[in-house]
């Protein structure tokens, strides 16, 4: 489904209004970028460059174009009688801070405690790049992802743990290498039970 049309409720965004520029307006942009930044857009190593940023941008933000709703669709509900928690742990990741357009990379830990079944292992891997490849907080990010695990899967709770480096804070600003920055959100019984929240710890390493 086009960026420009769709509604995603998980998210609560409307890109309804939204109309993409053409891809020589973005090249155009890039072009712009690199005059003001102070070099020359017309010298031969920055010829070709707009083009590929623009082809670029359309990986790293494909986001946009893909729905949570539609990966997390498929469930299984023959698991044995399983109801325990279900971890995917240190799932890898890489999104641009929304303030600055700048990397941020780290990984992702998911569980969840089934109610009415359970989703493919590497379908919450998927999630998290689908909502990865957007321009992001890492907050933000964490709040989506466990929005669209609670609103597919209904589990009788769910945690999210991200832990990153911004690169808005090493590149730029302070300058502060190797800061790690952790979120966290729990629903239902990993909100209610302290010792769930505490197993859940336990199993990401965190403890």
């Amino acid at each position: 489904m086009d960026a420009s049309v769709k509604t995603d409720r998980v998210t609560e965004i409307s890109y309804a209004d939204l109309v993409r520029p053409t891809q020589e307006e973005a090249e155009a942009a890039v072009r712009t970028l690199i005059a003001w930044a102070g070099d020359d857009p017309d010298r031969e190593g920055l010829l070709d460059t707009p083009r590929r940023v623009a082809r670029a941008y359309r990986e790293l933000y494909s986001g946009y174009d893909l729905d949570a709703r539609e990966v997390l669709a498929r469930t299984f509900k023959e698991v044995g009688g399983y109801d325990d928690i279900v971890l995917v742990r240190d799932i890898p990741f890489a999104s641009h801070c929304e303030h600055h357009m700048v990397p941020f990379t780290g990984k992702a830990h998911i569980a969840y405690l089934p109610h009415d079944g359970v989703v493919g292992l590497s379908k919450l891997a998927r999630v998290v790049e689908i909502f990865a490849r957007r321009l992001q907080t890492q907050e933000n990010l964490t709040a989506q992802i466990i929005d669209a695990i609670n609103e597919a899967l209904n589990p009788r709770g769910a945690a999210v743990m991200i832990e990153a480096e911004h690169m808005c804070m090493s590149m730029r600003g302070v300058h502060a290498h190797g800061v790690s920055t952790l979120t966290h959100r729990f629903t239902g019984v990993f909100a209610e039970d302290r010792n769930e929240q505490d197993r859940f710890y336990a199993l990401v390493g965190k403890r």
